[in-house]
């Protein structure tokens, strides 16, 4: 059983690695090649990174009517990946607005259905879940920092390689994916009705005072939060720094590390006091950011200082944020919880935030010689989200209050 385990372990954690690392081939620095290599514009921009969101809002129609009806894991996984490889590999083809943003909305809807899956394969196999399965995660961030450093190494932020390598690993994953545990479908010949699927069930938990002011500053901080995903590469790039994603993977050091000193804060400071100090680090993340563009004795350490304090934005907010409805939740409607907190952070949360992003883009481009493009009032940018996210943190400090400690 040990043994098993532990080859287990490593299987999952490979699997981990594969699907981070696509994602993070080409996810940061997309929006550097959409605006110096297709010349599209902030808004244009804003739309393309919404993508995400409507495969996220699509997810959970496929996982629950589909997937966990009629199909083993494993063998979907391998499908997506497969499919997801081909039209990767198409992607840069697309060099038009009309023809890229729907090519990369399918892509969205093929790869995200694989997060969900892939974590509840994960946890379904592992004895000890709660255990075990933060220390398989962690290789997400591996996945993402290799991909990083490789992006970097092969000098393609700007270019259409990073597409036909994220689709290459796509492929890969789709084949490894078939030597994952089986995992046959959870509810064969089962009716799953509209309210299941969509995790509505969990919208009972709004009744709480403190639950429904959590959901609302969750998806009122998304808003700023997408700011930093659509335009940091961007802003590097004007910055002309180059090996942009590989510096920009210290994010992923930092997650791994406060992934591991999350606990420690949670049992010490409890949920308010903890997901205070996430948004609190998104806003002092973006006052660095405008401190920076006219700073330049000390651009480089404010940049880095936005960038290494990702594990506590993203940690202490989203993973703290995903425990914290879990708590809440009794067993009958925990997934519907889960499910729920996910369609706010990473669909709707996430189309609005990334829609607004790219509309404050566009608003702050400034001209340049000639009419023509001269870059973009960054300082202004920058202040917008920081602001933002005080306003997010005064209303939480505000009507938010911590779950009562259950007795051990």
């Amino acid at each position: 059983m040990v043994t098993s385990q532990a080859r287990l372990k490593v299987t999952l954690s490979t699997f981990m690695f594969l699907q981070y690392f696509i994602w993070g081939c080409w996810y940061a620095s997309m929006g550097t090649y959409l605006t110096h290599t297709l010349g599209f514009d902030g808004g244009q921009v804003g739309l393309a990174y919404g993508a995400f969101a409507i495969g996220a809002m699509i997810s959970p129609f496929f996982v629950g009517l589909v997937a966990d009806r009629y199909f083993a894991t494993e063998r979907i996984l391998a499908v997506l990946g497969l499919a997801g490889g081909a039209v990767l590999c198409l992607l840069p083809g697309m060099r038009t607005f009309a023809t890229f943003y729907p090519a990369l909305i399918l892509y969205c809807a093929i790869f995200v259905p694989t997060l969900a899956l892939g974590n509840s394969l994960s946890m379904h196999h592992l004895a000890d879940a709660g255990r075990d399965f933060p220390r398989v995660k962690v290789f997400s961030a591996v996945g993402w920092f290799v991909a990083g450093m490789a992006l970097s190494a092969l000098a393609a932020e700007q270019l259409a390689l990073q597409f036909y390598l994220a689709g290459a690993s796509s492929i890969v994953f789709g084949l490894y994916a078939l030597t994952l545990p089986h995992t046959p479908p959870k509810k064969t010949g089962a009716d799953v009705s509209l309210g299941e699927v969509l995790g509505l069930d969990a919208l009972a938990l709004l009744k709480k005072p403190s639950f429904a002011i959590f959901i609302a500053c969750m998806f009122l901080i998304c808003i700023p939060l997408y700011f930093y995903f659509v335009m940091m590469s961007i802003y590097l790039t004007d910055l002309k720094w180059e090996g942009i994603a590989a510096k920009m993977t210290l994010a992923q050091v930092s997650d791994v590390v406060f992934l591991f000193l999350l606990p420690v804060f949670l049992k010490a400071l409890g949920y308010k006091r903890t997901i205070m100090i996430g948004i609190l680090a998104w806003a002092a993340r973006y006052f660095a950011l405008s401190g920076s563009v006219h700073a330049p004795s000390a651009q480089t350490l404010l940049v880095f200082l936005a960038i290494g304090v990702h594990g506590v934005c993203y940690d202490f907010l989203f993973i703290a944020g995903q425990l914290y409805v879990d708590d809440e939740a009794n067993e009958r409607i925990r997934g519907a919880a889960q499910g729920f907190i996910a369609f706010i952070l990473w669909g709707a949360g996430s189309f609005v935030g990334t829609l607004l992003a790219g509309r404050v883009l566009a608003a702050h481009a400034l001209p340049g010689v000639g009419g023509g493009h001269g870059g973009y009032d960054w300082a202004a940018i920058w202040r917008l989200p920081a602001w933002g996210a005080v306003a997010v943190l005064v209303l939480f400090l505000l009507f938010f209050r911590d779950p009562e400690r259950k007795a051990a």
